[in-house]
């Protein structure tokens, strides 16, 4: 009998990077399959949010290797980044606030009739579609988006991602901004992510969200990895347990062992 292995949609391999003399990212590999949402953890300083800005093109890194399908590809800016289909939502979500959410999706990359004119009612069409993918429940695209809700708001810019055939979308503190009944439509979008084959990477300090969430969880000290593991395989305590002492044993079961050679 044959056996085929699918090569997950990232690998990051012994990524690093310095600034000065301080390690932000120190020899960490981690993969992201299809349909998989991944989380990250870890304190302020983790080395969290420098890994996701080398996977956005954000930073350049200076060692290692990001492949997707299995194959090696260049990403030295947010451009390199898109063209692979990989899109990062951040917190502020880099919006315009005077814009609606046709404007914003559609800005510096308008349809247009003949190349001159833009084409309103065909990317209104166009918007209303992809928006109502994220939340079905949202239809005031024609409002500016500084009168939105943060959920409204995030549904804009996670529809942008995908119009624009994002295989990743990597988001920032997701749930930051969200009220209660606005957090439970975002884990319902997560799930219709997934759904689509699209890898979704969560980045947190909110550790019962993407306890809910994320299919793995990895959590990152002092710019490592110091443990991975299937959510339901972890309780919240042993993950807590983990960020707070920064320790691959608090974790059992882990799939790094413990010390700087667990990467």
């Amino acid at each position: 009998m044959t056996v085929t292995t699918e090569a997950p949609l990232v690998e990051m391999t012994h990524i690093s990077k310095s600034y000065g003399g301080v390690r932000a990212v120190d020899d960490v590999s981690i993969t992201l399959s299809c349909g998989e949402s991944l989380g990250i953890l870890g304190h302020n300083g983790a080395g969290k949010s420098t890994l996701i800005k080398i996977l956005s093109g954000a930073v350049d890194r200076d060692t290692g290797e990001i492949l997707m399908d299995g194959k090696p590809v260049k990403i030295s800016s947010p451009r390199d980044a898109r063209d692979h289909g990989i899109e990062t939502i951040y917190q502020n979500l880099a919006l315009a606030d005077n814009l609606d959410a046709v404007g914003n999706l559609f800005l510096g990359r308008e349809l247009t009739v003949a190349g001159l004119f833009r084409n309103r009612r065909a990317m209104e069409a166009a918007a209303l579609d992809v928006v109502h993918r994220v939340n079905p429940k949202f239809s005031e695209i024609r409002e500016p988006v500084r009168n939105l809700s943060g959920g409204q708001r995030q549904s804009i810019a996670i529809a942008r991602a995908l119009h624009f055939n994002a295989r990743v979308v990597i988001m920032d503190e997701p749930t930051a901004a969200l009220g209660p009944a606005e957090t439970q439509m975002f884990k319902e979008l997560v799930l219709r992510l997934k759904a689509e084959n699209i890898g979704v990477v969560l980045i947190s300090h909110d550790i019962h969200d993407v306890f809910e969430l994320a299919d793995r969880l990895v959590v990152m000290a002092d710019g490592k990895v110091i443990g991975t593991r299937t959510t339901k395989q972890v309780t919240k305590d042993e993950v807590l347990k983990m960020i707070i002492m920064g320790l691959a044993g608090a974790m059992p079961g882990s799939e790094f062992a413990e010390g700087p050679s667990a990467n």
